[in-house]
């Protein structure tokens, strides 16, 4: 059997932020952090997999000292390596230990302004340091002097954004020269995104997921960036593993979740681990995320799904049947949404 083709590895759940959409909870939970050396044994096992790429995130994955000690050994094996992260922490210092191993930087940013990317990630102060951060790496991408690394904007959409887009074009990316990529993605129902509330007050649309899915969008968007930089649009339904998507080769079945001890999520997004990574082979592992995106319960639960509101009732499902009991807890402790409940006010 084939391997995955791509890993995510969220390899903390600390985190300064707290972002409203939070797919894993990060910073509202135990970090659950491995040890140096079980992290490497984890690295090992992700490689013997052969991915094409390994996207490191979180969390903030920098916290960890030992990110480009991780970074490089995905390196050395061929596989690209990707960072995923809200720039808080990313300085000078940092950023040196980064280039050479890294084959790109993803920074969040949820605004085209700090009022709306700081109530969204939940800190003040948040949209200055993710600019900061960009600055930093397009000085380096330009120097000429230092390894160069691709770099680009990961936008997370939910209602309040969505007509930032265009700002995001215009106003965002335009003060970086050597940014690569810009790209929007729907907020899918998954953890704090799908607590009381949130999809019926910030979940897309499934208007706005149309929207997103149509190359209309992407094509004007495309009208306001230099021609060097790629914009795309994903209406996250990928996630969404759909037994008719499934068929289709649509769905993301080549994509392994790998939860900060090893452990691997059955279905990236949905709660429910299969293993670790430290306990069994990985192959054996993949193999079970497989058979979990074609298991009778899922493919029930997710035929009759339509819209929006239906997939964040089939997610609640999924996940209370394949979560452990510690996951139920959580999930039955997650606070409701209300809008009047984000401003990042004395955080």
């Amino acid at each position: 059997m084939n391997g995955p083709r791509e890993v995510n590895w969220d390899v903390t759940y600390a985190c300064p932020l707290r972002c409203t959409h939070c797919y894993s909870e990060s910073g509202r939970r135990p970090s659950r952090r491995l040890k140096p050396e079980d992290r490497k044994r984890v690295a090992k096992a992700l490689i013997s997999l052969k991915p094409k790429a390994i996207q490191l995130s979180g969390g903030e994955p920098l916290l960890m000292e030992d990110l480009p000690v991780l970074a490089g050994m995905f390196r050395d094996a061929g596989i690209e390596v990707g960072l995923f992260t809200s720039g808080w922490l990313l300085d000078r210092a940092r950023l040196d230990g980064l280039l050479g191993v890294f084959s790109s930087v993803h920074v969040s940013v949820d605004g085209a302004t700090a009022a709306v990317h700081d109530r969204i990630r939940g800190r003040a102060g948040s949209f200055d340091r993710a600019m900061r951060a960009l600055e930093l790496l397009d000085e380096a991408t330009g120097s000429g002097t230092r390894p160069p690394v691709a770099f680009g904007i990961d936008c997370t959409l939910v209602r309040s954004n969505f007509d930032d887009m265009e700002a995001m074009c215009r106003d965002v990316a335009g003060r970086f020269a050597h940014l690569g990529y810009l790209s929007f993605g729907a907020a899918v129902p998954g953890g704090l995104a799908n607590r009381e509330g949130y999809a019926r007050h910030e979940l897309l649309t499934d208007a706005q997921l149309d929207a997103l899915a149509h190359p209309e969008l992407g094509a004007r968007l495309r009208e306001l960036v230099p021609p060097s930089l790629s914009v795309q649009t994903f209406d996250g339904r990928a996630l969404q593993m759909h037994p008719e998507l499934v068929a289709r080769g649509y769905a993301l079945t080549n994509l392994m979740q790998v939860e900060p001890d090893g452990r691997v999520r059955g279905m990236a997004m949905y709660e429910g681990t299969v293993g670790s990574l430290l306990d069994e082979p990985a192959d054996v592992l993949w193999s079970r995320t497989r058979d979990r995106v074609t298991s009778d319960f899922v493919v029930r639960t997710l035929a009759p799904v339509r819209t929006m509101a239906e997939w964040a009732e089939a997610a609640r499902r999924i996940d209370l049947h394949f979560g452990s009991a510690a996951d139920r807890a959580r999930i039955a402790a997650r606070p409701p949404f209300s809008p009047e409940d984000t401003s990042p006010a004395g955080r």
